[in-house]
C-alpha cells in the first residue's frame, strides 16, 4: 500500500499528522533553511505524542554539505540515545556529485537504523547517475522530486526512477494532488508532503483534515 510521510516541526504537527492518517513523520527544524536537525527535546516531545514512525533529519546547514560533521555525528548519537531509530540525510561534494565519504561517515553512527537519502539527489549533476551511487550507501528510501525545480518539472525523471527501485522512491518537493494519479500509475508507493498539508503554508501548523484528504488520494 502507498504511504504518506508528513513533515513535522513539533508535537502539535505530529499529532495532527497522525490524526489525519499519516504513516510516517519527517521531523525537522528551521524550514527557512529547508530543514535542519531538531533538538533532542523536540524529538522527545514528538516521540511521546505519537506512535507512528519518526524519521529525524540530520542536517546542520543550508545546502548539501555539513557545517560540522563531527558535531552532526554527535547529534546523531544523542538522538539514538534518546530513542530515535530512523533518520534522513544526504550530502553533495563541491562538484555536485554525491558525497559518499561524508554520507558514510555519518551513517557509521546509524548502524541498524533505517534512513532516507534526501533531496540532495535532485540537486546533483545527474539524478540517474546519483541514484546508482545512492543505492549502494545503505538507505532504504530516497526522497526525490526528480528535479531541483520540484515534482512538476521532474515527473518524467520520477517515472524512470520508480522503475529502478529498490531503494524505495519517496516523492516530495512541490508535490501536488494532481501529480498523485500519474505517480501511482507507474508504481510509486511513497509520498511526502509539508506545506501542502498546512492551510497557510509554513506559517501554519499541520491540518489533520488536509492530511486525511491526502491519505484518501492514495487509496
Amino acid at each position: 500500500m502507498p504511504i504518506l510521510e508528513v513533515i513535522a516541526l513539533d508535537a502539535k504537527d505530529a499529532e495532527a499528522a497522525q490524526a489525519g492518517g499519516a504513516d510516517r513523520l519527517e521531523l525537522v527544524a528551521d524550514m527557512a533553511s529547508d530543514g535542519l536537525t531538531p533538538s533532542i527535546s523536540t524529538f522527545k516531545e514528538v516521540q511521546q505524542s505519537v506512535d507512528i514512525p519518526i524519521r529525524v533529519m540530520l542536517r546542520d546547514a543550508n545546502g548539501f554539505a555539513p557545517a560540522n560533521l563531527k558535531h552532526l555525528r554527535r547529534q546523531a548519537w544523542e538522538l539514538r540515545e534518546a530513542g530515535a531509530t530512523e533518520f534522513v540525510l544526504g550530502f553533495l561534494d563541491a562538484g555536485g556529485e554525491i558525497d559518499e565519504g561524508v554520507t558514510l561517515n555519518l551513517v557509521a553512527e546509524l548502524e541498524g537504523c533505517a534512513w532516507t537519502f534526501h533531496r540532495a539527489l535532485d540537486n546533483s549533476n545527474d539524478v540517474f547517475r546519483s541514484w546508482e551511487v545512492v543505492k549502494t550507501l545503505g538507505c532504504d528510501t530516497v526522497l526525490a522530486a526528480g528535479s531541483v525545480k520540484g515534482v512538476e518539472d521532474g515527473i518524467g525523471n520520477l517515472k524512470e526512477l520508480a522503475a529502478q527501485a529498490p531503494p524505495a522512491l519517496l516523492v516530495g518537493g512541490g508535490l501536488q494532488a494532481r501529480h498523485v494519479p500519474e505517480l501511482l500509475a507507474v508504481g510509486v508507493k511513497g509520498f511526502h508532503v509539508g506545506s501542502a498539508v498546512r492551510p497557510s503554508g509554513w506559517d501554519s501548523a499541520v491540518d489533520a483534515a488536509i492530511v486525511r484528504e491526502w491519505v484518501n488520494r492514495l487509496v
